[in-house]
């Protein structure tokens, strides 16, 4: 189902769900849907949704629970709502992610180790959210994963990152040029691949920064 970039508005009730057999994809982004996003979205076609697209709309409240009967998600979208609270435990469970992209919301809290249970994510964009705490270090576990991006009001704080031995290739870095506070960056034994040019601010830095060993300069 495709109702994106129409004029719809209010609560997307939940008895849609629960009546929606077979569904697919459910794509809402660009309209001005409000509420909660619901609970209850692969009740009915736990092995059949693929794709659920939330972006760019009102939507509030925490990020939507039920993701643990969703066994065959492999794209959620929900970036420029106004979500807040913690990432949903049970968003760990939906193993067969490729995207989770949640940015310009209003998450909080930390990400869990259990992220390492999205072992297919190839692109992850928390960005422009309010998390904090540690980085987990099952990140390294993610050998699929190309893009991602976590900066947020939090971690520009971060003084030292190391994501050596992780296992990341692709397009990266770009979120790292805005830690303006970082003095140690040590991404080496990757296979990250970009314009590093914005790394030479670092020279200023009062710590001494390791780069990569595997890297594909690009012009």
């Amino acid at each position: 189902m495709d109702l994106s970039s129409n004029h719809c508005h209010g609560p997307i009730p939940s008895s849609f769900f629960q009546q929606a057999w077979n569904l697919t994809s459910f794509n809402v982004s660009n309209n001005t849907f409000f509420g909660y996003i619901p609970s209850s979205i692969c009740l009915r076609s736990p092995h059949s949704v693929r794709l659920l697209d939330f972006p760019s709309n009102e939507f509030s409240g925490n990020s939507s629970h039920g993701f643990s009967g969703c066994f065959k998600l492999q794209i959620f979208r929900a970036g420029h709502n106004n979500l807040s609270r913690s990432l949903p435990e049970d968003i760990y469970n939906a193993t067969k992610l490729e995207e989770l992209a949640l940015p310009f919301n209003s998450l909080n809290g930390a990400i869990s180790e259990r992220i390492a249970n999205l072992a297919h994510l190839i692109i992850l964009e928390l960005n422009s959210n309010h998390l904090n705490g540690a980085l987990p270090l099952n990140f390294r576990k993610l050998s699929k994963l190309k893009f991602m991006n976590l900066i947020s009001t939090a971690y520009r704080n971060l003084r030292v990152l190391s994501l050596a031995g992780c296992g990341f290739n692709g397009q990266i870095l770009g979120w790292l040029s805005n830690l303006q506070n970082l003095e140690v960056l040590d991404l080496g034994y990757n296979q990250i691949i970009g314009n590093a040019k914005w790394i030479c601010r670092f020279s200023n830095s009062q710590e001494p920064y390791r780069l990569l060993h595997w890297w594909k300069w690009n012009s």
